[in-house]
């Protein structure tokens, strides 16, 4: 289990931090009526892409995956996807909500090194932490860009560890995704499973160190 010997608090972006749905309010604008689908099929391929070519090992750049799972979902739902719709709906996600109690808890994290370890290439993550005016809660932003290589992945929790500077278990790391507290912990991080929805882990032989429903219970 978990002990308390943590240095750097590290969180995942998407779904820990920020809403990946909230761009249903945009899917809807432009695609009335079908903005739900679009966005729940947008999440799924944007996930599944990485991981194909995670193991195909033709690695692109989250954002330009982003984009290709846009795509996926509106020939999906048989809409037209123009160009002006693809901005507009790309833009979102750069201006994703973060959930309720982010801002405060951030602020309440003193004598820690924080920071966030995304998928998110760099184009993404730091227009979201700029636009929300976050930047100044977090000593690194780090991306899977840097190594080419997405979680889970061992070698891009290693390359997160080497950003950081410090011992892999005085690392707590939290996420929403399973797959992501599976590998996580599988490198050696201490780990918090934030499990918003009241989800089950997945069966992988893992168990988290700690499973909180939202950030306020990091304080518990």
């Amino acid at each position: 289990m978990a002990d308390f010997r943590v240095k750097a608090i590290v969180f995942d972006v998407y779904g820990t931090l920020f809403d990946v749905h909230s761009v249903i309010e945009e899917c809807e604008r432009q695609f009335p009526e079908k903005g739900e689908t679009i966005s729940q099929i947008w999440r799924k391929k944007q996930l599944e892409y990485s991981f194909l070519r995670g193991l195909m090992g033709n690695y692109r750049p989250f954002w330009e995956i982003t984009q290709d799972a846009l795509r996926y979902a509106c020939i999906t739902e048989d809409v037209e996807l123009t160009p002006e719709k693809e901005e507009k709906l790309l833009n979102a996600y750069k201006q994703l909500q973060p959930y309720d109690e982010v801002k405060e808890v951030l602020t309440q994290l003193e004598g820690y090194q924080l920071a966030v370890f995304s998928n998110g290439s760099e184009e993404m993550l730091h227009p979201l932490i700029k636009y929300h005016d976050f930047q100044g809660y977090f000593d690194a932003l780090i991306s899977v860009n840097g190594i080419k290589q997405f979680k889970p992945h061992p070698s891009s929790y290693l390359y997160a560890l080497e950003q950081l500077g410090v011992e892999r278990e005085e690392v707590l790391f939290l996420s929403s995704n399973t797959w992501d507290i599976a590998g996580a912990k599988t490198f050696g991080f201490q780990v918090a499973w934030v499990n918003r929805s009241g989800g089950i882990m997945d069966e992988l032989g893992v168990t988290p160190d700690y499973v909180i429903r939202d950030l306020t219970e990091l304080f518990e």
